[in-house]
């Protein structure tokens, strides 16, 4: 199959206005005939099917939550992108797609990523009328500040809780549909397969988690909006329920998978301090802004960070990176902070930890400023270890964040199964090779509010005579049966080992040879581990209880089963890419400065892979990168 990712001609800066004008169109009278399935209702599930439900679509909407405000977007703490130019500092549409396929190392489409930045313009100003409480400069007008990989303020935010206010206004807007019956919300169910008929997507095979009972539900077309898959490492900032098995389930009947190996290492955040641990804390990158990472300049320091004088101190970052200092993209950031670890020269009682220090910031602005900025981030941290960053540094380490990789949607949206659209985090389209902070909600609400309303016309304007989806049909019966063998399995088979036990086993072997640095070596050693692991999951693995009930442990057996088979995916596509480019940094291939050295001129291209059985590698499929715009250069923060 020939991957068409159906960018519209013309040049970039009209690309998205003329296809919006040229689109096919569903009328009103027609729209009422079509159904829409929304799985997930974080910011880009929750705008997506309040926008669809507005438009007059019947929408169905599913998270696996108690709540559709308890959707992982309300973690994200630092803020939201915008090219509203509020600062007058230089900032522009162009300047927001430039900044993202240059933090991307340009691995992004063009015509994606500028629709993006378009887009963002109009996102401050549907969040504004929604009520959002966006920060304010004494004058009224939106404050904004400044995150990693950009030199301009452009980012809008809500103290450290900037996805919490957003997914409100996203909620609220989806609970209007609900009460006007446009739309109908199903919590605690989670989808379990995809089903397709006639070669298109047809709807999905749910389990009510609180039941057990297994559920058909069909639709037109069927929207993915269910997050990214930092928790194949097991400890990542991700909510313990966020998981591959949506997109995992579409991929195995048909959906590729686009560059299932970039993954992103967020630079702030609270290191480990267990083996008991079940995730990790995110601090804010917004952070950076005003606190100063540094680490001792002498190796083993064993003093107090207030007893280490100035003259003994490595602002490690902006004495390497002048021109961005403590703002460099997160890839470099975490990279810089493992680099000084792994010298001797880390802190805290297990030496992998960095020194995140406001006493500049404190003496400058004073208290009150920092503390209206940060406050409640602070106290998280207080709560968290027992110290106050008032009176002395925090202490960070990169953790596992965000994943750029997802399946392959075409500029429409569209997987390669027909009318199955994936949106936000779970598909790969926007960031390429790493995401610059505060553009994961961006995107989620520019796919929900302003790009999936006009495209997913385009394939419902064919479906207007189809009909309502027969549920009683043989796909939806294949479908249900192999769902209830795979739970069935899992009940009753007589291992002895929890499902906890491999997948930290699983997370230990991705994180140390398939994480921050690779190398064909530890990949190699990853593929050989991950077989291993999976053929003792599916002979040990001990689930208690029944499908026919809440069973936690079972919902945790079939996501860790799907992890499984997503790890050995990834380590594929990291051995493939014979490169460096933004998260994925293979050891072989970097400059003598200890940079990311990409490999143009054989690897521009988004990785695309197609399953081919579950004993058989995947086959991959190459979507070339074309930049007609922006010219690719070695990427320089300096």
């Amino acid at each position: 199959m020939a991957l068409d990712a159906k960018i519209p001609a013309g040049p970039l800066e009209s690309k998205w206005t003329n296809y919006r004008s040229t689109v096919k169109l569903v009328s009103p009278a027609n729209k009422r005939k079509l159904d829409v399935i929304v799985v997930g209702t974080g910011l880009a599930g929750a705008s997506a099917a309040a926008s669809l439900a507005e438009l007059g679509y019947n929408v169905k909407v599913f998270c696996y939550q108690d709540s559709a405000r308890r959707a992982h977007s309300i973690a994200a703490q630092g803020g939201i992108n915008a090219a509203k130019n509020y600062r007058n500092d230089g900032d522009s549409i162009y300047r927001l797609f430039y900044d993202t396929i240059k933090g991307g190392d340009y691995r992004a489409r063009e015509a994606n990523v500028y629709r993006l930045a378009e887009a963002s313009v109009s996102i401050i100003d549907q969040c504004v009328a929604q009520g959002v409480p966006f920060a304010r400069e004494y004058g009224g007008l939106l404050d904004n500040r400044s995150f990693g990989g950009v030199q301009v303020s452009r980012t809008f935010y809500a103290r450290g809780q900037t996805g919490q206010q957003l997914l409100i206004g996203a909620y609220q807007a989806l609970e209007r549909q609900v009460g006007l019956k446009n739309a109908t919300l199903y919590t605690r169910h989670e989808m379990l397969e995809v089903v397709i008929k006639d070669g298109k997507s047809a709807g999905i095979i749910v389990r009510d988690l609180v039941t057990g009972e297994i559920q058909r539900h069909g639709a037109h077309a069927v929207v993915l909006a269910t997050g990214g898959y930092g928790n194949v490492f097991f400890l990542s900032t991700n909510a313990m329920g966020c998981n591959t098995t949506a997109i995992w389930r579409a991929y195995k009947k048909g959906a590729y998978f686009g560059n299932p190996c970039f993954t992103q290492i967020h630079p702030t955040c609270l290191p480990q301090h267990g083996d008991y641990q079940s995730k990790l804390t995110l601090m804010s990158e917004s952070l950076r802004n005003d606190g100063r990472v540094w680490v001792p300049k002498a190796k083993g320091e064993k003093r107090k960070a207030a007893d280490i004088p100035e003259s003994e101190r490595d602002y490690y970052l902006e004495r390497k990176y002048p021109s961005f200092g403590n703002l460099v993209p997160r890839d470099i950031a975490s990279r810089a902070a493992k680099e000084v670890c792994d010298e001797g020269r880390g802190v805290g009682s297990t030496g992998l930890a960095v020194y995140l220090d406001f006493a500049d910031a404190i003496k400058r602005l004073g208290q009150d400023v920092v503390s209206a900025r940060y406050g409640n981030l602070f106290e998280m941290y207080d709560k968290i270890t027992g110290e106050d960053p008032y009176t002395s540094p925090m202490m960070i380490y990169p953790a596992v964040h965000y994943t750029m990789g997802g399946l392959w949607v075409d500029y429409n949206l569209m997987t390669t199964i027909p009318g199955l659209y994936a949106t936000g985090e779970c598909n790969f389209s926007d960031h390429g090779a790493n995401r610059l902070g505060a553009s994961a909600l961006m995107q989620g609400l520019a796919d929900g509010y302003f790009v999936l309303p006009y495209t997913i016309g385009e394939y419902l304007s064919g479906e207007i005579l189809s009909g309502k989806i027969d549920t009683n049909s043989e796909a939806f019966v294949a479908a249900e049966e192999a769902v209830k063998s795979r739970l069935s399995f899992f009940t009753n088979n007589k291992g002895n080992k929890s499902v906890d036990y491999f997948h930290k086993q699983l997370g230990k072997v991705m994180w140390d040879d398939c994480g921050m640095a690779r190398s064909k070596e530890s990949l190699t050693r990853a593929a050989t581990e991950i077989a291993k692991i999976k053929e003792a999951f599916w002979k040990e693995v001990r689930v208690p209880g029944t499908d026919k009930e809440f069973n936690q442990e079972l919902e945790k057996a079939g996501r860790v089963a799907d992890f499984i088979e997503l790890g050995m995916l990834m380590v594929q596509d990291a051995l493939s890419r014979e490169e460096s480019c933004g998260g994925h940094f293979r050891t072989e291939y970097q400059t003598p400065e200890g940079e990311a050295m990409r490999r143009d001129d054989q690897y521009m291209f988004v990785s695309a892979y197609e399953f081919k059985g579950d004993d058989t590698a995947a086959q991959l499929h190459k979507e070339e990168l074309k930049y007609e715009v922006v010219h690719p250069t070695q990427r320089s923060y300096k």
